[in-house]
């Protein structure tokens, strides 16, 4: 599948490129056909630099996360993608070594200097490559977030469990097994499991690295589904290395290459028309 995909981009830049040269790199959203047009961006960043020590992660990015929209962040291994991530949230303030230079923006208030850290990962959730539910039951684990915050009322509870687990999309499959161990879920379970803990503190911005990378196709297609759904009460910022699932869930993507933002866009002119040389050799698969 992934084979016809490059086919057909690589077709479609090929005739692109054979007409005209290339142009000098700039946004995507440039004359982009399907462009969704300006929305209000609920998080951003501005002139970002980070080093990990001595070496320098991130580039110079700027990016803005437009409101109940999916971007998706692609590019080689090793590129930026999930350094940006941590960095929305400021998990990569656990990092030793590690320092940021530039600005993170939620609202339009400086992430980092404006927002508390306690607020701001209340606020941006975040879901993982691989399922990390907690050792415990599948009740006390969507319920964690909330008792953290203060919420004691069993009935307050129960309504956040389960409305959490609703928009999830597994509320059926585990409405009758709430007091078993999370351990014994699938790990499409699991990963549903956890988006319903991040959703359960009612997060603004859902954060997902490459959280569907270690699930089998059925799962992977469960939570895509879901992603799509959740693009009306949530903004949903995601890294992933499959091209595919870029193209079926998300609004908009950013190519990133060497830490630096490549090209940027609406999703399907990005990976139809794109406007620097090396996006269009990444999307038909000729490196990455």
């Amino acid at each position: 599948m992934m084979t016809l995909l490059r086919e057909r981009v690589a077709c479609s830049l090929a005739e692109r490129l054979d007409q005209a040269p290339h142009p000098v790199a700039r946004s995507a959203d440039a004359g982009c056909p399907g462009s969704r047009g300006a929305a209000r961006a609920k998080m951003a960043v501005d002139g970002l630099d980070l080093w990990y020590g001595d070496y320098h992660a991130l580039r110079d990015v700027s990016l803005e996360f437009p409101e109940h929209q999916v971007t998706a962040l692609i590019g080689p291994s090793g590129c930026g993608k999930s350094t940006l991530l941590k960095s929305l949230n400021r998990m990569n303030d656990l990092v030793e070594g590690c320092r940021l230079e530039g600005t993170v923006s939620l609202d339009g208030h400086d992430a980092y200097r404006s927002v508390s850290v306690a607020d701001l990962r209340r606020r941006v959730g975040m879901v993982f490559q691989q399922p990390n539910p907690f050792p415990m039951s599948i009740y006390d684990n969507v319920a964690f977030g909330p008792r953290t915050h203060g919420v004691r009322r069993r009935d307050e509870l129960d309504e956040v469990v389960e409305r959490s687990l609703r928009a999830a999309a597994i509320w059926d499959e585990l409405k009758d097994r709430l007091k078993k161990n999370a351990l014994g879920l699938s790990g499409g379970q699991q990963q549903r499991l956890c988006i319903a803990r991040a959703l359960a503190v009612r997060p603004e911005v859902l954060l997902m690295d490459e959280s569907t990378s270690a699930l089998d196709p059925l799962s992977t297609a469960k939570i895509e589904e879901l992603v799509g759904e959740l693009r009306r009460d949530y903004t949903v910022i995601m890294v992933t290395h499959n091209m595919l699932q870029a193209l079926r869930v998300s609004d908009r993507t950013a190519f990133f290459l060497g830490g630096e933002v490549v090209e940027a866009g609406p999703t399907d002119g990005l990976f139809t028309s794109p406007v620097d040389p090396r996006t269009a050799d990444y999307v038909a698969g000729r490196f990455g």
